[in-house]
């Protein structure tokens, strides 16, 4: 089998089993919290799936130098077009999360623009490097600096609409991880790279200390790191050290106990116990702690060998790709792809604060897996390309 049938099956074979999981894992809230079917979720999630799949498949037959630049402009501005409008939208059109409007209500399906909004970032990022950093000769940091900075404007506009508009950091700190590495792949220098990170974490930090919301996930995150860490010192060092009447991360603790009940093989396909009221949305963003509690250790490290075979492969479609904006995009979608799972993972073991972001084609949700399939589908158009 080529690259790009070995990336198809892998896309696929791990949205089947985000389908399974969407079942297994929802048929509680499903009847006891939201009296519905016990199919709702997962109706909804295979309905998604099929499409995504077809999506995938067409776009890989799709003739990049036509249609690559063409979509990839199309999912930068309409998505921020439906950001910015949504605010202006009724309740009764646009769904709202802790104050902030993220979705809009389309009957049977709920459309989230920021999924669609990453892919089409990541596209401008590689469509534009392309043309600054890779074409240019060996610059100084200064001269780096000036070039970067239009980046940096496009990045606050971002980090407001997204950021402030939506209260969502989580995914504001993945599309700057994103822009940062893709700089350095595409010729910046590494004290570029530092100074970027170095500005990126002090705002960071400023918009965590004017955040309540996000001091008590700090809080969270903190409280149960410290109980893990100090065991390991002596009782004196530990007590002294120690932050008390911090509140309690229920979802890092229930997380840790289903991983812990699942063991190397698992509790089984729906007898996991964390689902039932501990954990009720662990379809979601907590799906990694559900997986590891039904499937065991083994489930999920074939879950994550899936997912290592699967940015193997795109790093190979990128490395043959003459283009620079190609191989740039490709770089992009496996950075996308790869930090998402990392930042949700270390979220779900306490080693991050918990952002909120989705496990690609794991977790529950339409427009993530719908985002996730174009994204798919245009590296496979890519490397239909390849010579050689």
């Amino acid at each position: 089998m080529t690259t790009d049938r070995n990336l198809f099956f892998c896309a696929s074979l791990l949205i089947f089993l985000g389908v399974l999981m969407s079942y297994s894992l929802s048929t509680y809230t499903t009847v006891v919290l939201y009296h519905y079917g016990e199919f709702h979720f997962f109706i909804r999630q295979l309905v998604s799936a099929i499409m995504g799949i077809i999506i995938m498949w067409g776009l890989s037959r799709v003739d990049p130098s036509k249609w690559f630049s063409r979509l990839g402009f199309f999912l930068l501005f309409v998505p921020s077009l439906l950001i910015i409008g949504m605010f202006f939208l009724p309740e009764s059109l646009s769904s709202s999360a802790g104050g902030a409007k993220r979705w809009i209500r389309l009957g049977f399906f709920s459309l989230a623009p920021l999924e669609f909004l990453k892919i089409g970032f990541t596209f401008f990022l590689a469509w534009s490097l392309s043309r600054t950093f890779v074409a240019k000769e060996k610059a100084n940091v200064k001269e780096e600096l000036i070039t970067f900075v239009p980046y940096s404007f496009v990045f606050v506009a971002l980090a407001i609409g997204v950021g402030v508009l939506q209260n969502d950091l989580g995914q504001i700190v993945l599309l700057g991880a994103v822009l940062a590495v893709l700089l350095v792949f595409s010729g910046g220098s590494v004290h570029l790279f530092g100074l970027i990170v170095s500005g990126a974490f002090a705002i960071s930090v400023l918009a965590i200390v004017t955040s309540e919301h996000r001091i008590l996930r700090l809080k969270l995150w903190w409280s149960n790191l410290q109980n893990s860490l100090f065991t390991l010192l002596p009782d004196k060092l530990a007590n002294a050290l120690r932050i008390s009447d911090l509140p309690e991360s229920y979802q890092v603790f229930h997380a840790g106990n289903a991983m812990h009940n699942g063991g190397l093989l698992g509790q089984g396909l729906g007898l996991g116990q964390i689902k039932l009221g501990f954990l009720s949305e662990v379809h979601t963003d907590m799906v990694l702690a559900g997986i590891a509690e039904e499937w065991g250790f083994l489930g999920l490290c074939v879950c994550f060998i899936l997912f290592s075979v699967m940015i193997v492969l795109i790093f190979r479609i990128a490395n043959r790709l003459k283009e620079p904006k190609y191989s740039l995009f490709c770089v992009g979608v496996v950075l996308l792809i790869g930090f998402s799972l990392v930042i949700n993972a270390f979220g779900v073991g306490g080693i991050f604060p918990v952002k909120g972001l989705a496990v690609p084609f794991l977790s529950y949700g339409g427009s993530s897996l719908l985002a996730n399939c174009i994204a798919i589908g245009l590296v496979l158009s890519l490397a239909r390309y390849i010579k050689g």
